[in-house]
């Protein structure tokens, strides 16, 4: 069975990661789950959560990436590396570290599926390597998310779920709220809405998701409509759209 290999994105400069996400996502089974802009971002999220893949850039501020893969083949659950660079002259270097492939910019879907297919061989190969064991229950498609990545203050964070009031989207980018903080994640919302379901958070309008346990108010609007008071700092206001009233409305047995 094919699982989900969970990825974090690792370049300094932002419309690369840009770019290479929009790619990314193109692939079924591949989980963006981070984005980093430094060697040491990187560490920092690979010590927290556990990835599959490393998309990982050489020119990177501090350690480069090859460096940077140095390290990473330490560590006891290490994560497998596809570089993505400009540069052509580190690949010796690249595979001494065990790197799965080595792609160069400009990055092509067809050059991209190369790797990944490369990738998804070695972890079969390592699947089927595993002895087996008792059959145990299904297990969900996806980890079940305790805290999200987000950025605050030029540096990536970890917020717990539970400290998260709600989800928004603002000029194209996804933003989480917390008690007193407004932070970039780079998720998009549907993505948040998958992380986040069952963990006690309404989608309450097309640019909204909001934690339930944080609402302090449910004011009625018009034309069938709601507004959400909520118990942060500066008692945000979040619009409930018709549809989505009802729904509020039925579950929490109005």
């Amino acid at each position: 069975m094919i699982v989900n290999l969970r990825a974090l994105i690792v370049d300094d400069e932002y419309l690369a990661r840009q770019e290479l996400r929009f790619l990314l996502e193109q692939f079924s089974n591949i989980e963006i789950v981070g984005e980093a802009a430094s060697a040491a971002e990187a560490l920092k999220l690979v010590s927290a959560l556990e990835y599959d893949v490393l998309f990982l850039d050489i020119n990177l501020p501090g350690i480069n990436g090859v460096e940077l893969a140095g390290k990473l083949q330490q560590l006891p659950k290490r994560p497998d590396v596809i570089f993505t660079t400009a540069y052509e002259n580190f690949a010796l270097e690249a595979f001494a570290v065990n790197a799965v492939d080595y792609v160069l910019k400009p990055i092509s879907k067809a050059r991209l599926k190369q790797a990944i297919d490369k990738l998804r061989h070695k972890a079969a190969e390592k699947s089927a390597s595993m002895p087996s064991k008792p059959s145990q229950p299904a297990e969900k498609d996806s980890m079940d998310i305790s805290r999200i990545i987000a950025e605050s203050r030029d540096r990536m964070v970890l917020v717990d779920v539970d400290k998260i009031y709600f989800a928004f989207v603002k000029r194209d980018l996804v933003f989480i709220k917390t008690y007193d903080e407004e932070m970039l994640t780079r998720f998009t919302l549907k993505e948040l809405e998958s992380k986040l379901n069952g963990k006690n958070f309404f989608r309450a309008h097309r640019s909204y998701i909001v934690n339930i346990q944080k609402v302090k108010e449910i004011l009625p609007f018009f034309n069938g409509t709601s507004i959400l008071v909520m118990e942060d700092k500066d008692k945000s206001e979040v619009p409930v759209s018709r549809n989505q009233s009802k729904k509020l409305r039925k579950l929490l047995g109005r």
